[in-house]
């Protein structure tokens, strides 16, 4: 509650110091304070729309933990490079934006990149904010791994699921589940390379396959595990439901290559495209550094539009 009235109250109380403040200007040398006050209304005007876009966020889970789960496309090195790009593009947004982030399962690529990853987001709507960044994300550029210099286009699905809380009823029968266990890999000290603490779980009936490898020990794999095998089960029912509500698919149905919802382009020019929204942003540098938000604002904002 606190999160919603604070930031309002604090915006009503900037909304009176600046109509007090705009008397100044009308006083002698009172120019002198005309840059403040137009700083002051620019920041209102950026606390009213993250105020807004709360009101996009009304979702029955907008408000839970994220899952996160990226795989790259055909191509080798290329592509699993760009898999390893937009995972730490995903890092840098919530740290800037005060979420935190927590590897769950990671299989670094032979070469370079990464061949997928599973990591949570935790924070006040990080569900909300991050389903805008399910679907397919195509990136063009000159290859650093191609001796010749061609360019070479890369495509990376991501899927974002919503951590489900222990009351929210998903079925899962033991006896459906079938639990493996092995040794990690990658980094983690001598323990992950002595005992089979890492945990994959398959959901016979549907398929799912989870792995989790970060915890040392195997209890708390298999509990991690679980709770994101619970969110997957949770958006396939939520999924079949929407299907049969006509208009509220979802763009989750376009996780195929060739259907991506945004474009990064390094060469022959530099532009990051949002093939839902139109948004154009030049400044694909500042874009792969985590700075998504005007994406996710548009995105939640033509969303909005649609279901209203």
């Amino acid at each position: 509650m606190e999160g919603v009235v604070f930031p309002f109250d604090a915006a009503a109380e900037r909304l009176s110091y600046l109509e007090d403040s705009l008397d100044i200007l009308e006083e002698e040398g009172g120019d002198a304070f005309l840059k403040e006050i137009q700083e002051g209304i620019a920041e209102l005007r950026e606390s009213i729309e993250r105020i807004e876009l709360r009101h996009f966020l009304s979702g029955e889970l907008d408000l839970n933990n994220a899952i996160v789960t990226i795989h790259p496309g055909a191509g080798g090195t290329e592509s699993q490079d760009w898999a390893q790009i937009l995972m730490r593009m995903y890092f840098r947004w919530a740290e800037t934006n005060g979420f935190t982030t927590d590897v769950i399962d990671l299989q670094p690529g032979e070469e370079a990149g990464i061949k997928s990853v599973t990591f949570t987001v935790t924070g006040q709507y990080a569900y909300g904010y991050l389903k805008a960044e399910a679907g397919v994300h195509r990136l063009v550029r000159i290859s650093p791994f191609d001796a010749n210099k061609r360019r070479h286009t890369s495509f990376s699905a991501v899927l974002v699921f919503p951590e489900i809380e222990e009351n929210i009823k998903v079925d899962i029968n033991d006896d459906d589940l079938k639990i493996d266990t092995f040794r990690a890999s990658g980094a983690g000290g001598q323990h992950v390379n002595k005992t089979s603490s890492a945990v994959r779980i398959t959901h016979i009936p549907t398929g799912i396959v989870v792995t989790c490898q970060n915890e040392r020990s195997q209890h708390k794999n298999k509990g991690t595990a679980l709770k994101i095998l619970r969110a997957r089960l949770y958006d396939l029912q939520q999924e079949a439901q929407e299907r049969k509500v006509e208009g509220i698919v979802g763009d989750k149905k376009g996780i195929s290559w060739g259907n991506q919802i945004r474009s990064y382009v390094l060469q022959p020019y530099r532009l990051v495209k949002d093939h839902r929204t139109g948004l154009e942003v030049g400044n694909v540098d500042s874009v792969l550094n985590g700075n998504i938000n005007s994406f996710i604002d548009a995105y939640l904002r033509e969303k909005g539009k649609v279901v209203q």
